[in-house]
């Protein structure tokens, strides 16, 4: 009988606290030691030389379409394209399958698909909808993380927009619920009447597309939300945010007690308009990709403490859906879920900021938000083993041999990141190896059923300086 089913050594361990040099003792799924020398047999070793050991990420924001578009992607495809960058931990959005995420049954039905397919852990939002308010208490008894709506269209006929009644009244229930509403925030009515003037003049490239949902659309839609929250008490989570406009009016709630987070998106960090005006569809979602002073001011909110997380907003497609040049037709999504880690370490580096600072926005700080942090989010003894390895003086260049997605096409094609994923472990457990490719396809990964949340969201950023 050994001590340990694995010890990690001469690795540099990222905790809360810094870069440590520590050991890891992996027994049961879970890390049972932490320290300079782990002493005691183990039945393996992982020689972690030169390379730092993050804890896995936790993406609180994909999409992968079962039932119903699994052509798109699906749960095997998606999960094995997370676990090769470093994903141990998703959580699908409602809005692509057929049926969208909107009854209990719905819900069973999803939940059973990803725990036959996915190969690391999930959790599973429910969806705002007109007509569904009936259904809020029996998802949330079914243990949806919380809830997702949009305030502007959703591009998906059986995922509707939330109209304000519907928000007003679906908060005030998710709030009694003590769930988390999950924004899309952009303005239906700045959006359409920019689109359809474009439109009208005959203009449907990526400047149009760009102009027609300008940063004012995802202010107001946020500070319409802010005020919904302020009636009802309902917390919030803004997803992909593009904008520093709309971080400071994020923050503003926040210093007034609000209980609101905020996520972007490493699109909106890497990549400008200039992208989407070069690589056409492929580089379009929604919010735009910003102009570059913009995605600076972005970036420079991230490096001041004001986003909480980051997350993929991973929104693939069939090609044909993207191989078009109206931009307001073609699917409005990024595909790149696999790349998160990466990026976030690529900034870190070029901005000389902690390692801490990049497992809080890529692990912990989801995993409070969205009560899982007694069992994930961090190294710590007693916390599942999930373990992203990362080589930092080893580049990764993203090329189709190296995708793990359905549909192997993405801005990201042909960036060069200065590190690369060594070695992913779920649960104790390796699941990928850079040499190797894929060590398990095996499903092994357990839905998630969040406890209540009841951390602030102030307590999830940290200022810097």
């Amino acid at each position: 009988m050994y001590d340990y089913h694995l010890v990690i050594k001469n690795g540099k361990v990222v905790t809360p606290n810094g870069v440590k040099d520590y050991e890891i003792g992996i027994k049961d799924g879970l890390i049972s030691a932490l320290e300079q020398e782990v002493k005691g047999s183990t039945e393996q070793i992982w020689n972690a030389q030169g390379q730092y050991i993050f804890p896995g990420a936790i993406d609180v924001h994909v999409h992968f379409n079962e039932p119903g578009r699994e052509v798109w992607e699906g749960f095997s495809t998606g999960s094995a394209m997370l676990a090769a960058g470093g994903v141990t931990t998703f959580f699908d959005m409602p809005l692509n399958g057929i049926p969208s995420t909107v009854t209990k049954e719905a819900f069973e039905e999803k939940k059973s698909i990803a725990s036959s397919k996915s190969l690391v852990d999930f959790g599973l939002w429910g969806g705002l909808v007109p007509g569904n308010e009936e259904e809020l208490s029996a998802l949330s008894e079914s243990g949806v993380v919380g809830f997702k709506a949009f305030m502007s269209p959703s591009g998906n006929e059986e995922f509707e927009r939330a109209d304000d009644d519907t928000l007003l009244k679906g908060m005030r229930r998710i709030a009694q619920l003590g769930k988390v509403l999950a924004l899309h925030a952009e303005s239906t009515p700045i959006v359409e009447l920019l689109q359809k003037e474009k439109e009208s003049q005959g203009l449907s490239d990526a400047d149009a597309y760009a102009s027609s949902r300008p940063i004012e659309a995802e202010v107001e839609a946020v500070q319409r939300a802010i005020s919904f929250a302020r009636i009802t008490g309902c917390p919030l989570h803004f997803v992909h945010i593009s904008s520093a406009a709309a971080a400071v009016e994020i923050q503003k709630a926040k210093q007034e007690g609000l209980d609101i987070t905020l996520e972007t998106c490493p699109h909106y960090l890497l990549f400008t308009h200039q992208d989407l005006a070069q690589k056409g569809a492929l580089a379009k979602c929604a919010p735009p990709l910003r102009k570059k002073h913009e995605r600076e001011r972005l970036v420079e909110a991230l490096v001041k403490g004001q986003i909480d997380m980051v997350s993929s907003d991973h929104s693939p497609c069939t090609p044909d859906l993207k191989d078009q040049d109206n931009m307001f037709t073609a699917w409005g999504g990024i595909n790149g879920g696999q790349f998160t880690l990466l990026s976030m370490i690529e900034l870190a580096l070029i901005y000389d900021l902690p390692f801490h600072e990049v497992a809080q926005w890529t692990a912990s700080a989801p995993a409070r938000r969205f009560g899982l942090d007694k069992i994930k989010g961090e190294l710590k003894v007693g916390l599942q083993a999930d373990l992203a390895v990362v080589h930092t003086s080893d580049a990764f260049t993203a090329v189709k041999d190296n995708m793990y997605d359905k549909h192997k096409f993405s801005v990201y094609e042909g960036r060069t990141f200065p590190c690369s994923v060594a070695a992913v472990f779920s649960s104790g457990e390796i699941v990928y190896e850079k040499n190797k490719g894929l060590i398990s396809t095996r499903p092994g990964g357990k839905w998630l059923k969040p406890v209540e949340n009841d951390l602030s969201s102030a307590a999830c950023i940290k200022k810097r300086g």
